[in-house]
């Protein structure tokens, strides 16, 4: 049995993991409603199959989903600026 784990959301999009008992989540997923612009493409080149899903992302959304991944992965550290002050920090003033 699995649930959706929001790592992010609004009006439009969803960012998730999959949760399952006792399991650490490999994997996200990323919903989108309604986007302005999608292409899948397929392609054979050499005897291998490509295939590639473009998909046109606001960017304040893509901001938020960009924000939110780095506060639930514990990355702030790693997107620079003083120790403390960083996004998702109790320090940080912007939040």
């Amino acid at each position: 049995m699995s649930t959706k784990g929001s790592i992010s959301f609004r009006e439009g999009f969803h960012l998730y993991f999959q949760e399952l008992l006792n399991d650490e989540p490999n994997s996200v997923f990323l919903e989108l409603q309604n986007p302005k612009e999608y292409r899948i493409e397929k392609e054979t080149f050499g005897g291998t199959v490509r295939e590639t899903i473009m998909v046109e992302i606001a960017s304040r959304d893509f901001d938020k989903m960009a924000i939110d991944w780095i506060i639930k992965r514990k990355l702030q550290g790693s997107v620079g600026g003083p120790v403390g002050a960083e996004w998702g920090s109790t320090d940080c003033p912007w939040d």
